[in-house]
């Protein structure tokens, strides 16, 4: 027996009165989901705790079995390895957006306009920036908006602010050390002059200059955020004793992947955003699934980006796509397939909260229960009852045939 964990990335919610009170995941049409709770048993898990407001990245940690609390450093670093940067011991990783600024350097819009195209273009301007003091700087584009910016020298420290103001229309935050350390001291310098030359660099770039005239925000400022090293975590397939894959849209659950010694396989046109392409990420986990790989992770992302928009037109669609997906992903046999989210990203908030999200598995031999719908408040009512990210590969193996047991 093989292992899928699909995770729809921020597809849970809080009710809307415009929809009845129901949830964009209730709202929506959802026959193959609903199908799936039907044949499997339900439960719904909180990501890493109750109440806990969890991050793409702690929730994936968690669900794979890692301890976030010991293993979690800073997203900067699962960023960098997600969208191919060697990181180094002693570097220090940010993920960093594209964004577009003013002269006065209040932030209009921190995804620049949601970018998809010359990102590589203004990565390279960035790469030339070169400092006094001596160290390297290594940026990457990532998907869409998205980047990394690696700082690589002696005596950097990862315990730093961040410059996202984390909402339009504020000035970009001054970064400062967090511990009263030279090093941080030093490394809060060296990143403020980072992001200050990016806005000389960037604001009369040939890209902006051209997205001006099509009426699109400029992306003339990059804003580090999620300071972190490299992190030590045990190789995952070492941890289970499998072989395991992912498939993921955004470098920063690439890296965490990439990090736990998982293969990343990549899948073209998967953008992370709404526009991904659903029929290439389908026919990849259904090729891949059929390989020797006994385990693959997937997130799929639009439902997170449509929430943090506060568009619930976007996220019922977005649903209703990944449906069809879902419905694919259960004619593969010989499996035990898992599907849930990694937190609620409700429209009325349009950022992570501590809700529990829904959970279904389904596979031969499993304790099926009466629920017959897939959302929130039914999957409550489940035999898999209330449980934690970190339960999940325990359940997983358990079913598979391939966990230990504990005592005589």
């Amino acid at each position: 027996m093989k292992g899928i964990i699909m995770i729809i990335d921020g597809m849970a919610d809080r009710p809307l009165e415009e929809l009845g009170n129901k949830t964009p995941l209730e709202a929506a049409k959802t026959p193959k989901m609903d199908y799936m709770a039907q044949l499997g048993v339900n439960g719904i898990m909180d990501p890493i705790k109750p109440g806990i407001r969890a991050g793409s990245d702690t929730a994936h940690l968690s669900i794979l079995g890692y301890d976030p609390y010991t293993v979690y450093t800073g997203r900067g670093p699962f960023e960098a390895a997600g969208v191919g940067v060697d990181v180094m011991p002693g570097d220090i990783a940010f993920r960093c957006n594209f964004s577009t600024a003013n002269e006065d350097g209040i932030i209009t819009d921190r995804r620049a306009g949601r970018i998809r195209e010359g990102t590589g273009e203004l990565a390279d301007t960035i790469n030339s920036i070169e400092l006094e003091e001596d160290v390297e700087v290594i940026f990457k584009e990532s998907t869409g908006h998205r980047a990394v910016l690696v700082l690589r020298g002696e005596g950097l420290s990862d315990q730093v602010s961040d410059a996202d103001p984390k909402q339009d229309g504020k000035k970009f935050k001054e970064v400062f050390g967090l511990d009263g350390s030279l090093e941080a001291d030093a490394t809060a310098v060296i990143l403020n002059k980072v992001i200050n030359k990016s806005y000389e660099l960037l604001k009369d770039h040939p890209v902006n200059i051209e997205r001006a005239g099509n009426g699109d925000n400029p992306a003339n400022i990059i804003l580090p955020r999620g300071a972190g090293a490299v992190p030590e975590a045990e190789p995952f397939n070492d941890k289970y004793d499998l072989k395991s894959a992912c498939i993921a849209e955004t470098g920063l659950i690439q890296g965490i992947a990439k990090i736990a010694g998982m293969d990343v396989i990549e899948v073209e046109g998967a953008t992370g955003g709404i526009d991904t392409n659903l029929d290439n990420i389908a026919n990849s986990i259904i090729k891949n699934a059929s390989l020797d790989y006994d385990f693959i992770l997937i997130n799929i992302d639009g439902a997170d980006e449509a929430g943090h928009d506060g568009n619930l037109k976007e996220k019922l669609e977005f649903i209703e796509k990944v449906d069809e997906v879902v419905g694919r992903i259960m004619e593969i046999e010989d499996v035990y397939f898992i599907l849930t989210a990694d937190h609620s990203t409700p429209i009325s908030v349009m950022d992570h909260t501590g809700d529990p999200v829904p959970l279904v598995i389904k596979g031969p031999n499993l304790r099926v229960d009466h629920v017959s719908q897939f959302n929130e408040r039914t999957a409550a009512s489940g035999g898999l009852c209330r449980i934690r990210g970190n339960d999940i590969m325990n359940i997983l193996m358990d079913l598979m045939n391939r966990s230990s047991k504990f005592g005589a």
